[in-house]
């Protein structure tokens, strides 16, 4: 139990699930436990996620997409419930270049967690998430998803003003704790694809 947020921790670190598919390429998830939905953490998670794998200027897409060329869609992404969530990971590549792709996602995920975000990458990530935090009401459907989301999870309604605040108060030291806590346990890989029985030791090898 975590007695910052009275989340349970999940015991499914370093799981490795391997599907054998014939498609054409390979679909990689890296997933490990996140914060639950009240955990007060999750404002700094947000721009930490932003930041690391959130849009075209995130790491894990400068690195692995735009550098390299190895991927047409990574990113990573959280997913928040009542007493637990995930922090995952996802690309799309050549099966050829899974064992590539896990290497570079993997360095970016321990060097966040050593080291945290530079100043301008955490700039960058709250204007980017609270300018998508704006759009988002000019959507009718996000709008009212917002709304009873508020409802249900949290029995109140928090202003878009609160929110924005929440946001732009999230601080590099902030950042660096949930990387720690977060991105610094063993991840669990999931990978779907025409595999290989050599590549097949290296997956297993890639979340020891």
């Amino acid at each position: 139990m975590d007695p910052r947020s009275g989340a349970r921790t999940l015991r499914t670190a370093g799981r490795v699930e391997l599907l054998d598919r014939r498609t054409e390429q390979a679909h990689v998830v890296l997933g490990m436990p996140g914060l639950a939905r009240t955990d007060e953490r999750r404002w700094a998670l947000g721009v930490l996620n932003t930041a690391l794998g959130g849009g075209m200027s995130s790491r894990l897409f400068q690195e692995v997409r735009e550098k390299r060329g190895l991927a047409y869609s990574v990113y990573s992404y959280t997913s928040s419930f009542a007493d637990c969530g995930l922090f995952g990971v996802y690309a799309g590549c050549q099966p050829r270049r899974v064992p590539e792709v896990l290497k570079i996602c993997r360095d970016e995920l321990n060097n966040v967690s050593e080291h945290g975000l530079t100043d301008e990458e955490l700039q960058r990530a709250i204007g980017q998430l609270s300018g998508s935090t704006v759009l988002g009401l000019e959507d009718t459907g996000a709008l009212m998803n917002r709304l009873g989301k508020s409802e249900l999870c949290w029995g109140e309604q928090m202003s878009v003003d609160t929110m924005l605040e929440r946001i732009a108060a999230v601080t590099p030291d902030d950042v660096r704790a949930v990387a720690r806590d977060v991105l610094g346990q063993r991840p669990s890989l999931a990978v779907i694809g025409p595999l290989k029985d050599k590549q097949v030791a290296r997956l297993h090898e890639s979340v020891a």
